[in-house]
């Protein structure tokens, strides 16, 4: 599985060592963000990663910036991308089983890189449920 990982400049450090992690799991990562802690602009990197996700170039995406909501809104404005943001474990869980997030989102500044991995874990872990949830989902593009 190919995920690619973009970040601004308050998720460097998180996305390096989030690469080496998964990629000691077997997954090929590919970034997408900025390698350097100087102010950036988010939209500059959210929006190539998500291209990359509904353009199949990679199967899956993570996000990082301060709180995660930039990244969250950038990645959303695209018609066929789920970006969720998680905090901790649980909402890495649902964000895949009740969202199907093909994004992951999470705040550089808010958690520490423990909480990622047991996030990043619970995300890759789980799978979408379907059912009703798929209906919700069918719903969220504008029509």
């Amino acid at each position: 599985m190919k995920i690619g990982i973009c970040n601004d400049h308050a998720g460097v450090d998180y996305k390096f060592r989030l690469m080496e992690y998964l990629s000691g799991k077997g997954y090929e990562t590919v970034n997408f963000g900025t390698d350097t802690t100087e102010s950036m602009d988010y939209p500059d990197v959210a929006h190539p990663l998500a291209e990359a996700v509904e353009a199949g170039r990679v199967d899956l995406g993570i996000a990082f910036c301060g709180t995660g909501n930039g990244m969250a809104m950038s990645l959303n404005k695209h018609r066929n991308i789920r970006a969720g943001l998680a905090w901790n474990e649980e909402i890495g869980k649902l964000v895949k089983q009740h969202n199907n997030a093909n994004v992951l989102v999470m705040p550089a500044r808010f958690i520490p890189f423990g909480e990622v991995i047991r996030i990043t874990d619970a995300w890759l872990g789980s799978a979408f449920e379907g059912g009703r949830h798929q209906r919700r989902i069918d719903k969220i593009p504008c029509r």
